[in-house]
């Protein structure tokens, strides 16, 4: 499974990059946030599930919403303004997944069905028997295996950029798959050459402040736990024959200028899983969520309000 390596060299140098920006003070300060809800001042709580211990933020009240993120990130990457937004009305969740960040590993193999069943174990350790459910990325992809091995759990299912796994999957363009793996140049300017890959060229030119979209990164994870991250993305072996099984309602988001996991993914979970909704957001790239937020969450609450 090539996107394995791709997703790798991808995030690692996304926040090689984040970190260099951070150091260097080139791009000025992360603004302040006059939200209400304030996700990055929320305090970093842990909690034991099963073999791990769990880092995790909470913020908001109301129905939960269970927030699962993508291949080697952690839970500072996600858009802040998308989770406050979302936290106005609900109860928002978001968390390290095993070995990434600041919760722990065990010698237990690495799957994507184990961080399925990581994430329903924290909702049973936060006294959460039902949530909506929001993956990006691979974890979008945990979030199916999240909804056929623990159903009872999943309320509703938002999958936002990603893609049925297996041979099935749409892979993105070879030229798209040789900038991902160039490893010319200085580690920051790869970092700024594969960023650039989350946004249509002409948004990323025309938006040069990254700290007014795009979150400060303080987390970090060991190469070894990305590799074994990667291992499970390699194994997995999908789910399109079984989403026609999927009986929760379920949001399928994508970008029409995604060019790291092409829409067409989209619209093949749309049309297996029964009664979807498929959205896309005109322009976004990959990293929709950064672009447009807002509409983002729009989309999410009048969904789960449906």
């Amino acid at each position: 499974m090539m996107m394995t390596t791709v997703f790798a060299a991808f995030t690692a140098s996304v926040l090689v990059l984040a970190a260099a920006v951070l150091a260097a003070g080139c791009m000025g300060s992360a603004p302040e946030t006059a939200s209400p809800v304030n996700i990055t001042g929320a305090p970093v709580q842990t909690v034991h599930v099963g073999d791990i211990d769990i880092a995790y933020k909470t913020v908001g009240t109301g129905d939960a919403i269970i927030m699962i993120m993508g291949f080697a990130g952690t839970m500072d990457l996600w858009s802040t303004g998308l989770i406050e937004r979302l936290a106005e009305d609900h109860r928002v969740i978001v968390f390290d997944n095993r070995g990434m960040g600041l919760t722990t590993a065990s010698d237990a193999p690495f799957s994507l069905e184990l961080f399925a069943d990581d994430t329903a174990g924290l909702m049973s350790a936060l006294n959460i028997s039902r949530a909506h459910v929001l993956g990006w990325s691979m974890g979008a992809d945990i979030a199916q295996e999240l909804a056929f091995r623990h159903p009872e759990r999943v309320d509703s299912l938002i999958l936002v950029s990603g893609d049925s796994g297996g041979s099935e999957a749409v892979q993105p363009t070879p030229e798209v798959l040789a900038r991902l793996t160039d490893t010319t140049g200085t580690p920051r300017e790869q970092g700024a050459r594969l960023l650039s890959l989350l946004f249509p060229s002409d948004w990323f030119a025309d938006h040069p402040d990254l700290f007014s979209y795009f979150p400060e990164v303080t987390e970090s994870s060991s190469p070894e736990s990305i590799g074994r991250q990667a291992t499970a993305m390699a194994t997995w072996n999908g789910t399109y024959d079984r989403l026609s099984e999927i009986t929760q309602k379920t949001l399928v988001v994508t970008g029409t200028d995604d060019i790291i996991t092409p829409p067409k993914n989209a619209f093949i979970l749309g049309e297996r899983i029964p009664g979807a909704w498929v959205v896309q957001f005109k322009g976004a790239g990959h990293g929709l969520m950064y672009q447009d937020p807002d509409g983002l969450a729009e989309a999410v609450l009048f969904f789960i309000g449906a």
